[in-house]
């Protein structure tokens, strides 16, 4: 609980940030990339944590990463910053929670759009118009296959599903059939 409410502080404050400089959407992706890193590299976590290396060698490897994914100043200083406050190890979940309330702010939802089959870009931007009317925001869709649905669409927004697949369709009737 403690870790989720720091990921939210510090996340907080760089889509502030990125809202007045209007760079929400190149934070995202400096973010992602920083974030990519860390999540690739157990050795480059194992080094923020290891108590054995100072402050200024940790600063050492940051600002190294830094320069080699070309981080803008601001998000360089962001990152310099969970340096020196030690927080390094909340990254991921800093960066995931910036993800969510940077989406927030553009007015942005990322529906999981699960089908049998894989779909063509005009049923695609079907849905995706459909959604944009529903919702009243842009809509980047995430599109994935299962097979076992058999057919139909399930889409997955946040909290909420949205479930017209023949499977789920089959298991209502078998329902209704035993109930009697």
């Amino acid at each position: 609980m403690i870790n989720n409410s720091l990921a939210k502080r510090y996340a907080k404050a760089l889509v502030q940030l990125g809202s007045e400089s209007g760079l929400i959407d190149s934070f995202r992706n400096e973010l992602s990339a920083i974030g990519a890193v860390f999540n690739a590299n157990a050795d480059l976590r194992a080094a923020f944590a290891d108590p054995a290396l100072t402050l200024e060698q940790k600063k050492s490897i940051m600002k190294e990463l830094i320069a080699k994914t070309a981080c803008s100043e601001l998000v360089g200083n962001f990152l310099m910053l969970l340096v020196d406050k030690n927080r390094v190890a909340f990254l991921g979940q800093i960066v995931q929670t910036y993800e969510t309330l940077a989406d927030e702010f553009s007015g942005v939802i990322r529906p999981v759009i699960t089908t049998a089959f894989a779909l063509d870009s005009s049923q695609v931007t079907s849905i995706q118009s459909a959604l944009e009317t529903k919702t009243g925001k842009k809509v980047i869709p995430q599109m994935v296959v299962d097979s076992t649905l058999l057919g139909g669409v399930v889409t997955q927004i946040g909290d909420i599903a949205y479930d017209n697949s023949v499977k789920t369709q089959l298991k209502r009737i078998k329902d209704i059939l035993q109930k009697g």
